[in-house]
C-alpha cells in the first residue's frame, strides 16, 4: 500500500543518516525521522544488510546506500529542488566529490571516533544512549563496552591504523582548510544552492561537530566550517540557482585530493581485488597506506568510470582540463 511520506530509520551518530535527512529536508520531501539501529531493522526490511539509514519509500519498499537513494529520489521527484546540477559537467564533479566524502573522508570520521580513548568512551556511551532511549544506564553501559570493542576491532580493516594516521589526518586537514576558505564567500560549490557534494561532506562532518577530538580540531582550525555544518543540517528554506562557471580554488583543492589520494586508493583496491588479495596498499603524499580489500569500493570505481564515460564529448572537453590538472583524469579512464 502506498504511503504519504518516507520513513527514515537511522541514528544521529550515522553520517549517512544525517546526509539523507538533510537531503530530504532540502528537497522538502515528506518524511518521518525514526531513531533506529541496525539490529532492530535486521530481518524486517528485506535488505541483505540493514545498515542505516534504511528508508522506506512511498511504495512501501526498503532501501539503503545513500548514493543510489539520492539517484532514486531524483528519478521519483524530477525537478523538485534537485541536488544534481543542470550542467552535466558540474553534475559529474558533484558526484565525484560526494564519492570522495562518502568513501575517503569517512575514514577520518571513523578514525577520530575510535582511535583515541576519550572519543571511544564518549561516543560509545552516547550511541548507546541514543539506541536505548531511556531504558536504563545498565543497558547503555553494556552496549558502550560491546560496541566500542567491535568498532576498535575494525580499525585496521578499514585503514584507520597508527601507520596510516598521518595520511588520514592530513587529507582531512586539507579538506577542512579548503572548506574554510570557501564557506565564507559561498556556502555552496556550484551556485547558490546545494548539490549532492555538499550533502556528502555534511554527512561526515556532522559527526565532527559532536565527537570530542574532531570538535576541538574544527573549532580551532575551521570555525566557519563548523558553523556551516550546523547550517547544512536544514537548508530547506534556501532556494538559489545553479551557476555554470569555473569551480573555486577551494573546490579545485578538494578535487586535487581526490586525484592524489582517493582515486589512487580506489584503483589499488580494485587491482588487489582482481588478484584475489586480502589487503591492498598504495602511496600518496609520500606515505604508504594499507588496509583490507573491499568489493564495494571496486563498485565505486566502476560506477565513477561509467559516469565519466557517459559524458558527451563537449562536456568532457570542458571538464577534462580541470580533471587533468587535479590528477583525476587518468584514473577515470577505463583501463
Amino acid at each position: 500500500m502506498a504511503q504519504s511520506h518516507y520513513l527514515i530509520h537511522g541514528s544521529l551518530g550515522s553520517p549517512y543518516t544525517m546526509k539523507m535527512r538533510a537531503v530530504m529536508r532540502y528537497r522538502r520531501l515528506p518524511h518521518v525521522w525514526i531513531r533506529d539501529g541496525n539490529s532492530r531493522l535486521a530481518g524486517r526490511t528485506g535488505l541483505k544488510v540493514a545498515v542505516i539509514p534504511v528508508i522506506q519509500y512511498l511504495d512501501g519498499s526498503y532501501h539503503n546506500d545513500s548514493t543510489p537513494m539520492i539517484d532514486d529520489l531524483e528519478r521519483l521527484h524530477p525537478g523538485e529542488r534537485s541536488i544534481v546540477p543542470d550542467d552535466p559537467g558540474d553534475a559529474f564533479l558533484a558526484y565525484l566529490l560526494e564519492d570522495f566524502a562518502d568513501e575517503w573522508v569517512t575514514k577520518a570520521m571513523f578514525h577520530y571516533r575510535w582511535f583515541r580513548a576519550r572519543d571511544q568512551d564518549q561516543m560509545g556511551h552516547w550511541l548507546g544512549f541514543d539506541l536505548y532511549q531511556g531504558q536504563g544506564l545498565a543497558k547503555i553501559r553494556a552496549f558502550a563496552r560491546e560496541f566500542r570493542d567491535r568498532q576498535v576491532g575494525r580499525l585496521a580493516l578499514v585503514g584507520c591504523t597508527e601507520a596510516n594516521q598521518y595520511l588520514v589526518e592530513e587529507t582531512c586537514r586539507r579538506t577542512l582548510a579548503a572548506l574554510e576558505r570557501h564557506v565564507t564567500d559561498s556556502w555552496f560549490f556550484f551556485g547558490s544552492r546545494p548539490s549532492r557534494a555538499e550533502f556528502g561532506l555534511y554527512g561526515q562532518l556532522s559527526q565532527f561537530i559532536v565527537d570530542p577530538t574532531p570538535t576541538d580540531i574544527l573549532r580551532a582550525t575551521a570555525p566557519y566550517t563548523a558553523r556551516w555544518v550546523m547550517n547544512m543540517d536544514d537548508v530547506g528554506g534556501i532556494d538559489g540557482e545553479w551557476s555554470v562557471k569555473p569551480v573555486s580554488a577551494s573546490v579545485e583543492a578538494m578535487l586535487q585530493l581526490t586525484g592524489e589520494v582517493y582515486l589512487p586508493f580506489l584503483v589499488a583496491n580494485a587491482q588487489a581485488y582482481a588478484q584475489g588479495a586480502e589487503t591492498m596498499s598504495f602511496t600518496a603524499l609520500g606515505e604508504t597506506y594499507s588496509q583490507g580489500v573491499f568489493r564495494y569500493q571496486v563498485k565505486c570505481l566502476e560506477t565513477l568510470r561509467t559516469a565519466y564515460a557517459a559524458l558527451d564529448e563537449a562536456t568532457r572537453g570542458r571538464i577534462d582540463p580541470l580533471l587533468d590538472r587535479t590528477g583525476c583524469l587518468p584514473f577515470l579512464c577505463k583501463a
